[in-house]
């Protein structure tokens, strides 16, 4: 199925700045909460990979970056750090970091893999959740709905996760909904000479899955279920 950060892209400028948000006079910075600087960096570079702002094969550096933000290149570049842990960026000496690129095999094989986890563990929980729990999961459902309106991926990548974590938290394995959530993630960045997924109808399409997909847990549909997982995660691909 198909984050970001809603919540702290919407204080940096949409100008010259790398995520979506309000647009400020020439020469304003944007907004930082001191509090938790890098915290908020890094969120906001995770919304500009899924925007694709920031561009495949394309080098960045902290100063620069920073600049833009109105931060010191510190907060940043541990920004950075964290990202080439995740496989997002690479080090380039002396210059800063680029984005990596990825095709479509790698974004396939990252399907596979979330199928091979993913889909085991919803056919377990579909057939022991009491319909009640999944009844729960309405409203992070009808989140996704919402943010595929909008037509911006960062927003619904962000609500697309949250739905999939809550889903699989039901399992009680918190190291699978770790590593389940990692794999989405990466899942979410944008192919290199592609445009950024989705469109907005692709994204609506997915939403509408999630609702189905809710709908036939609660029925204790079991063959529905596992129909609308496989045919989720080849959507994926």
């Amino acid at each position: 199925m198909r984050q970001g950060a809603q919540g702290s892209a919407a204080a940096y400028t949409h100008g010259e700045g790398l995520v979506p948000g309000p647009r400020r006079p020439a020469g304003e910075r944007p907004v930082i909460q001191r509090s938790s600087v890098r915290g908020q960096i890094l969120e906001a570079l995770r919304t500009a990979l899924v925007t694709g702002e920031l561009r495949p094969g394309e080098v960045y550096s902290a100063p620069v970056l920073g600049d833009r933000f109105g931060v010191s290149a510190t907060p940043v570049r541990e920004a950075m750090q964290q990202l080439a842990l995740e496989g997002a960026v690479e080090v380039v000496p002396n210059r800063g970091f680029r984005v990596v690129e990825r095709g479509a095999r790698e974004l396939a094989e990252l399907a596979e893999v979330r199928e091979l986890i993913e889909v085991p563990v919803m056919l377990r929980l579909a057939r022991t959740v009491p319909a009640a729990r999944w009844a729960e999961l309405r409203p992070l459902a009808q989140d996704t709905v919402r943010a595929a309106a909008s037509g911006c991926p960062a927003t619904y990548a962000e609500s697309d996760r949250a739905f999939h974590r809550a889903m699989l938290a039901l399992s009680g394995n918190e190291e699978l909904v770790r590593i389940a959530c990692e794999l989405h993630r990466r899942a979410q960045w944008p192919l290199v000479g592609a445009p950024v997924r989705h469109a907005r109808a692709d994204l609506v399409a997915d939403a509408a899955e999630h609702v189905s997909l809710l709908e036939a847990l609660v029925a204790r549909d079991l063959e529905v279920v596992r129909d609308l997982v496989a045919e989720h995660f080849a959507g994926a691909a």
